[in-house]
């Protein structure tokens, strides 16, 4: 799981990235707009709008290429043209299916394969340029390459994207050395005990590997100096306090669960990986090659189940911190299934204690108001639920919450 955001209901998803749009943030399967309701009863109408919404999201979170692409094709798809070729069956598809991201994804998938060169030229990812002032410049290629290459763009169109957003670790870092604080609080002085790390929905488990991650912002630095990732600017304004001079996290276990895993080490994996990203963000596109050369030497098994499966097999340890994490995975887990792996979770706070510690760390989008906020919380042991930053959707970067800000009395 994991992947960019959404642009409908449920609200967005690594599945990824930094403000979203109001039409973004208002979006329910319940409260949906009055246009994408009216051409719900109109299968290509509904594939236009979610299009249209989709390509708002990428203007708003800093991918002025992929907005400019998905505008015209959903002009192309109300027109009958390839585009409308391409998604044809997946017309009338939930928000959550992605299907515009799909599409973006299959083409970026030939053209950093070397199968589409024309449109190569306007891909930053592939060593082109994109002008945004020149915004429709890639659209006769991309459309080309989409009605030459239609057999293979409509079987790419049947993977469920996953971007594996390392950007996230960000704050999985920030959850991990606050629990450390808190249990040197109640242990007195002491070595911080090793981590037992645990993902749900991790997609190909980059993330897995967080501790070997470096962040950086102005004036703050946490993670190995040699690390192939660097987050950069992590955070905006001063990171938490107990971020500044933590010591480093010890990783002595480390697993996770998603219903369709990505072998990162396979070269199909990572093509998938590097396709959903958004071909004009090379930040992202280089935290992404880095974790790769990660694990190619440091493996992080997945388990093909779902969260409340993989949850039953976790226990804690004496001895160790053992960490539960999950990031803007939730809306893609059915109800039922949550509500069991929320029995998990809990099982495992009540079976917690000072020498077994267990915490539960989360970046979900929270609606706060009349919009949602990606925020970072986190349960120790059996005790209530922190609020202890809020970030981009991509994680980078977080900030802290100001007194009485309404998200801390969201929980």
């Amino acid at each position: 799981m994991g992947g960019q955001p959404v642009a409908s209901a449920p609200p967005v998803s690594e599945i990824t990235p930094e403000p979203l749009p109001a039409a973004v943030r208002e979006a329910k399967d319940d409260v949906l707009s009055p246009l994408v309701r009216r051409s719900s009863r109109m299968p290509i109408d509904h594939a236009v709008a979610m299009f249209q919404h989709q390509a708002e999201a990428c203007a708003e979170l800093g991918s002025p290429l992929s907005a400019a692409l998905l505008r015209r094709a959903a002009e192309d798809l109300a027109a009958g043209g390839p585009c409308a070729a391409a998604i044809a069956g997946h017309e009338d598809a939930p928000g959550p299916s992605a299907v515009a991201l799909r599409l973006l994804g299959a083409v970026h998938a030939l053209v950093i394969s070397g199968r589409a060169p024309a449109l190569a030229a306007h891909y930053p990812s592939a060593g082109g340029a994109f002008d945004p002032a020149d915004p429709d410049a890639p659209w006769p290629a991309f459309r080309a390459t989409v009605a030459e290459q239609l057999p293979w763009i409509r079987e790419w169109l049947t993977r469920p994207p996953q971007t594996n957003e390392v950007g996230r670790a960000n704050l999985l870092l920030t959850g991990l050395t606050w629990a450390q604080q808190q249990l040197a609080a109640e242990a007195g002085d002491g070595p911080q005990p090793p981590v037992r790390l645990f993902e749900l929905g991790s997609s190909a488990g980059l993330n897995l590997l967080a501790e070997q991650f470096r962040c950086v912002s102005s004036g703050f630095a946490y993670g190995p100096a040699d690390s192939p990732v660097v987050l950069a600017d992590a955070w905006r304004g001063e990171p938490p306090a107990w971020l500044r001079g933590a010591p480093l996290q010890r990783v002595v276990e480390r697993g996770g669960c998603d219903p369709a895993p990505i072998d990162p080490r396979s070269a199909d994996g990572a093509l998938a990986l590097r396709a959903y990203l958004w071909a004009d963000q090379l930040p992202r596109v280089e935290r992404l090659n880095g974790a790769l050369a990660l694990a190619a030497r440091l493996p992080a098994p997945v388990e093909p189940v779902g969260a409340a499966d993989f949850l039953r097999g976790v226990r804690v340890a004496d001895g160790a911190l053992t960490v539960v994490w999950h990031s803007i995975m939730r809306q893609y887990v059915p109800a039922e299934e949550w509500r069991s792996a929320e029995a998990e979770l809990d099982r495992l706070a009540a079976e917690s204690g000072p020498s077994a510690p267990f915490v539960h760390l989360a970046l979900e989008p929270r609606r706060v108001g009349a919009r949602h906020r990606f925020l970072l919380t986190a349960r120790l042991g059996s005790g209530p639920t922190a609020v202890l930053a809020e970030a981009m959707p991509h994680g980078l970067p977080a900030w802290t919450l100001g007194q009485g800000d309404p998200a801390l009395a969201a929980f």
